[in-house]
């Protein structure tokens, strides 16, 4: 099994490749206000997830996009470093996702409860 830096590497490539193809900016905005708002979280699986239950179809659909895109970019590096598509996630998530944690973000490690960084 390769490496997380070698996982990661290609996340990254991918994500400076197609940034749009992997979600679009509306979906975008919708979800850094809702993690701002501490509705929205990342997972140590690479997703977003809710940390508290939301009913507004269109940040749950801003979601499923970004989630869709994250797939397919974890996907393409699974395949290229010859592991699983949750390896790949789990691996993007602990080298770049959590880098990207802001104060006031939520995220959930793996087997823990949402925390607040």
């Amino acid at each position: 099994m390769r490496d997380h830096f070698n996982i990661a590497a290609a996340v990254l490539a991918a994500l400076a490749v197609a940034p749009a193809a992997a979600y679009a900016l509306d979906a975008k905005s919708a979800v850094d206000a809702a993690k701002s708002a501490g509705v929205v979280g990342e997972q140590a699986d690479g997703f977003l997830g809710f940390v508290k239950g939301s009913s507004d179809p269109a940040l749950k659909a801003a979601v499923d996009e970004i989630n869709a895109g994250r797939r397919a970019l974890y996907q393409q590096a699974a395949a290229k470093n010859g592991v699983s598509v949750e390896a790949a996630g789990a691996s993007a998530y602990s080298t770049v996702v959590q880098a990207r944690l802001r104060p006031g973000d939520y995220f959930k490690p793996a087997g823990g409860g949402w925390t607040q960084k």
